[in-house]
């Protein structure tokens, strides 16, 4: 049935999304800078948007949604690397971590939207998502060479 595929995609996208928004919030905690406080606060609250976007999409189509991010997802385990630099809080190596973290949630929206099977409402959510998600990992990749 569509709807399980498109289901299954949304909730993929999801739990990256959650683990996204997981690794800013805890970034933005523990960053020196008050900028990078303010930018990953703004990112998780995003993330957090993007999220509750797709979950709508996923009640619509009839499926669970997810709400919790993936503890066995790379975008966890790139988090989970965060977290051990934060430890030295260097703010350099939080953005270097970060950008990387964005590169793995950019390359799985990149991934659902070449699939082909997916229906055209929900190419359109995820495309929505994608520009956020995007435009995140744009300003990311400035801030990182703005503290090289």
């Amino acid at each position: 049935m569509e709807n399980n595929h498109d289901i299954g995609i949304l909730n993929n996208l999801i739990k990256t999304t959650l683990d996204s928004q997981k690794g800013f919030a805890e970034a933005g905690v523990d960053t020196q800078n008050p900028q990078f406080n303010t930018f990953f606060a703004e990112f998780a609250s995003d993330r957090s948007r993007v999220a509750s976007l797709m979950q709508a999409e996923v009640e619509r189509l009839g499926g669970d949604p997810e709400h919790d991010s993936s503890f066995l997802g790379a975008a966890h385990r790139t988090f989970m690397n965060l977290r051990e630099m934060l430890v030295a809080r260097d703010d350099v190596a939080i953005i270097a971590e970060v950008e990387r973290g964005e590169d793995h949630i950019k390359e799985k929206f990149e991934e659902a939207l070449r699939d082909n099977k997916i229906s055209g409402g929900t190419r359109r959510i995820i495309e929505e998502a994608f520009a956020s998600v995007e435009s995140g990992h744009d300003r990311a990749s400035q801030l990182k060479h703005m503290t090289v």
